[in-house]
Formats: structure tokens, sequence, C-alpha cells
């Protein structure tokens, strides 16, 4: 079974729907017959590469939200970072554009480092002080942490064409699939889940994905409370 995983590396739901994700996989009886892919979703795009804000910029500009509106929504979404084991800063983080780090993310496809280099573009987006946005060779020592080849992290970069494609294509397929907003999870083609949703869903939606095979349904929708998502709009942030 394949599980299709759409998702960007600025997204903090996408950064806890991944961790819950992965919880009701290695709990689900078949988990060595699943197969994960990680696709590209990008919540600004055409971003330039050096359009690089604070968030607490962004989210006060864009949205119309107060400064301590915008701090309260970082608090809490590293309350629930908190409760999946996953540190969250909530001051002093950047926001740009991820193009260049979904290329990559399709090289390390290829290399077989998909997942870890997401891991550890999440990790460094969220929790650490060093911006992912600012300098390419900083996105090659996290390729070389998530085991890949310094070289060819650096190949890619310099190329604005590598992977360029596959990219644009996720990112149509997403919209082919009806996916207004990420993470948006797709079990064999079978069955959607929208949004950051509990364990108990996900576990929900692999057993039934393992044994249905009708065209793609729904278990859980972007109206679920508990199913938050980033879009063009801005990241929902539960109030409680």
């Amino acid at each position: 079974m394949r599980v299709e995983i759409w998702s960007d590396i600025a997204c903090p739901w996408c950064y806890v729907g991944k961790a819950r994700f992965e919880k009701a996989l290695a709990a689900f009886p078949h988990r060595d017959h699943v197969e994960v892919v990680h696709r590209s979703f990008e919540l600004d795009p055409g971003r330039a590469k050096d359009d690089i804000e604070p968030v607490l910029t962004l989210l006060t500009r864009k949205y119309g939200m107060s400064e301590a509106q915008a701090q309260a929504g970082e608090e809490n979404l590293a309350t629930q970072a908190a409760a999946e084991g996953l540190p969250y800063r909530t001051r002093d983080r950047d926001h740009g554009g991820t193009f260049d780090m979904h290329r990559l993310l399709h090289h390390a496809r290829a290399e077989g480092r998909q997942s870890e280099l997401l891991d550890a573009l999440y990790r460094a987006n969220f929790a650490e002080e060093r911006s992912v946005f600012d300098d390419d060779e900083r996105l090659v020592e996290l390729a070389v942490a998530a085991g890949l080849d310094a070289d060819g992290a650096r190949q890619v970069l310099a190329d604005p064409q590598a992977y360029a494609d596959e990219v644009r294509e996720d990112e149509r397929e997403a919209a082919r699939l009806g996916a207004r907003g990420v993470p948006f999870f797709v079990l064999d083609r079978a069955v959607g889940v929208s949004g950051a949703q509990p364990v108990e869903v996900f576990t929900r939606a692999l057993t039934q994905a393992w044994g249905d095979r009708s065209p793609l349904r729904s278990v859980a929708g972007q109206d679920d409370a508990d199913g938050a998502v980033c879009g063009p709009d801005g990241c929902e942030v539960p109030q409680r």
C-alpha cells in the first residue's frame, strides 16, 4: 500500500501531522508493506528566494493579527507540537520560499533518503536557531545530515531546473485531488485524510485503505476541529 503525503516545510501542522501519522503507522500490523511518499505543496508559491521575513511579521502583515495574537498562536502550536514530542521555537523564526527545499526532497527520494531529509528540514525550521532560508550551504549541511552526498545536493540547488517539473507536477496532482491545504494524506488512492488529525483517525484510515480499493474517499475532512491544516490563507490554530 502506498501513502502519499502532501506537505510544506513552512507548515507547522505538517510537522505535527507527520509525527501523528508515524505513530499510527508504527502500530499498524501491515506497516512493513506500506510505502510512504512525500509530495510537494508550497504554501507561498512564487515567493522570491531572497524574500525572507520573520514569522511574526508575516502573520501580522498577511493575516491582520496583532503581534500578541500572532505570538499566542505560536505558543499554542508549540503546545500541540510538544504533545507529539516535537521541539518548537516560538520566537525568532523566519519564513521564506520552499521551492528549493522541495526540489532537494525529490533528489533525496531518488537517493532513498526523503523522509530523513524532511525530518531534518522540519527540525531546522521549527526548532533550531539558524534559518533554513538564507543560505544554500545550510541546506547542504542538512542534506548531509540526512545521509546525502554534499556535492550532489549542491548540484541540485545550483540548477533551478533540477526536479522543478516534479515539484510542479506534485502541486498539480494535489489540485486534481481537491487538496485545499496541507498536510493532505492519500492512502492507496482509496482514502483521503486532510489535516493533522489525531492518531486514531490515521489508524482508522490505514485500516480502511488496507481493505478498500474504491475511489478516493475522505475519512476526515478540513472542517474537522482536530484536523488543522495550513493553506494559502494561513494555518489554523485551535483555541483550546
